[in-house]
């Protein structure tokens, strides 16, 4: 893998010898994912996509709510998918759920807009984003 370039993310991953099971890696971390469709003991592609939007609520939260001066003790993020029942090709609903049990309201709501003004996961699921699909190397058709 190469490394990333400023402001690019990059995260690989390959088949292993197992059906349904795939192993990412990002830099130096590794971990197995498993196919919602088999039977999966590790984590499925929808939580990944959850678990990241969730760990860049954190981490804003956790700056944010620093800058501010909030007590973030026991501060928690649930992230929640829902599939289309009509296109199972995307998901109807992403919600998010922040719990900040010691903040106060108004600090709150300002640690929740930086949140939704600065983190990249967020915004790309609210606004939508391009994905460009590239088959590596380019093939050429066989008869």
């Amino acid at each position: 893998m190469t490394a990333p370039t400023e402001g690019r993310s990059a995260v690989s991953g390959r088949l292993t010898g197992t059906s349904g099971r795939y192993l990412l890696s990002a830099g130096t971390n590794h971990l197995v994912s498993d196919s919602r469709s088999g039977q999966p003991e590790a984590i499925t592609a929808g939580e990944l996509f959850m678990a990241a939007v969730a760990s860049c609520a954190l981490s804003n939260i956790d700056r944010h709510g620093t800058d501010l001066g909030a007590d973030l003790t026991d501060a928690t993020v649930r992230a929640e998918s829902l599939r289309d029942a009509e296109d199972e090709t995307r998901y109807r609903e992403v919600r998010l759920t922040v719990d900040l049990p010691h903040v106060p309201a108004p600090t709150a709501r300002e640690i929740i807009a930086r949140f939704t003004g600065t983190c990249p996961i967020y915004n790309t699921i609210r606004r939508g984003g391009t994905i460009a699909l590239h088959l590596e190397p380019p093939r050429l058709a066989h008869d």
